[in-house]
């Protein structure tokens, strides 16, 4: 069932249990965790939202940052009476949980952060900031076919061609005149988390795939490293979107963590 908070923030709520939010990436919506959904809401309840500016939720009230969309998922949890929750976050997605975590330490009981970057070198900056910049000349739709390229692995996307069909759709219904200033904060807001992570003192995964380039295994590790407790695990043969491409072998990975972080 689909519910409207006051903010103009869309979401929806499956499964018993203690809750978890998961955060999409950048040009997807909630409906990308679908290929989760089944596996988490048996021992959970899992709340998925669109972002501000994507999906059906409005458009940023402000101007895109980090701490914009914390404040999105706070006023989120406070409207679904959620009061401790494990937050799973990918890409953008991952970026948005950590500040939050920073934010609001004493509502998050859980972070699993999948396939985000951390500190990324001047050469990985110009690269994303590179694409920002297309993004905001040439409109969203024109990365479209290199962005798959570097979602999904050669073999599934001649296999998958409806899944491949899917994801396009996603990115092609996206605010041209909105995504490239969002597509800002992938940018902006690398630098900011650097140091705040060190605080996060929940139990924490972090996980991303062998051949993610932007979101690298080095990344990863080291971002788990920076965070007290924290957990890395690397995705062999896979790259960005392996949460579509091989489900299962996230689920296991994810449920076994949310089941030890929250008791279950």
């Amino acid at each position: 069932m689909k519910h409207f908070t006051s903010d103009g923030t869309v979401y929806q709520r499956n499964g018993f249990g203690p809750t978890v939010v998961l955060i999409h990436g950048l040009g997807m919506n909630r409906a990308m965790w679908q290929w989760q959904l089944p596996s988490l809401t048996n021992d959970f309840d899992v709340l998925t939202y669109d972002l501000w500016g994507h999906g059906e939720s409005s458009n940023p009230p402000s101007r895109p940052s980090l701490q914009l969309f914390s404040d999105q998922l706070i006023g989120l949890l406070n409207e679904a009476n959620v009061t401790t929750t494990g937050v799973v976050g990918f890409s953008i997605g991952g970026m948005i949980a950590r500040r939050f975590a920073y934010d609001h330490p004493s509502r998050l009981s859980a972070l699993a952060i999948l396939n985000s970057a951390h500190d990324r070198t001047q050469k990985e900056t110009e690269a994303v900031q590179m694409r920002a910049d297309q993004s905001r000349e040439s409109g969203p739709n024109a990365m479209l076919d290199a962005a798959l390229e570097r979602w999904f692995t050669h073999p599934f996307r001649l296999n998958n061609p409806k899944t491949i069909a899917l994801v396009r759709g996603w990115l092609e219904a996206n605010d041209p005149m909105v995504y490239p200033k969002i597509y800002r904060v992938l940018v902006e807001g690398n630098a900011e988390l650097v140091d705040m992570i060190k605080s996060i003192e929940c139990p924490t995964l972090v996980m991303t795939s062998q051949d993610d380039h932007g979101n690298t295994p080095e990344m990863t590790h080291r971002m788990a490293d920076a965070i007290p407790g924290a957990r890395s695990v690397i995705l062999p043969k896979l790259m960005h979107m392996a949460l579509v491409e091989d489900p299962d072998q996230i689920n296991g990975h994810l449920l076994a963590f949310l089941r030890n972080a929250l008791k279950v």
